[in-house]
């Protein structure tokens, strides 16, 4: 589970699994939250920590990781339709 731990600490190695599971790439995830893609990799690395709003994302985004349809389509609704589908498609399923 991504969040925040003793005020920010932030656990690194579950943003990899999270992108890992969602199919994107560097690239790809850091395009969800408008950084280059070295942000991203500095984030996995713990070199970098995310903005709490990023965060909250990040939390957002790991209870949709868990849905079958997200997993399959994520990577093809971000080339396709772009970041707003992409973050629509994340945040509405984080509600389930």
């Amino acid at each position: 589970m991504l969040g925040l731990v003793g005020g920010w600490i932030f656990i690194v190695v579950d943003i990899l699994k999270l992108r890992n599971r969602l199919g994107l790439s560097q690239a790809q995830f850091g395009n969800l939250f408008g950084v280059h893609p070295m942000t991203v990799s500095k984030w996995e690395r713990g070199l970098l920590k995310p903005t709490s709003y990023q965060v909250a994302l990040m939390t957002e985004f790991e209870k949709s990781a868990r849905s079958k349809e997200v997993q399959d389509t994520i990577g093809s609704v971000l080339i396709g339709a772009g970041i707003a589908a992409a973050l629509f498609l994340l945040l509405k399923h984080s509600q389930k």
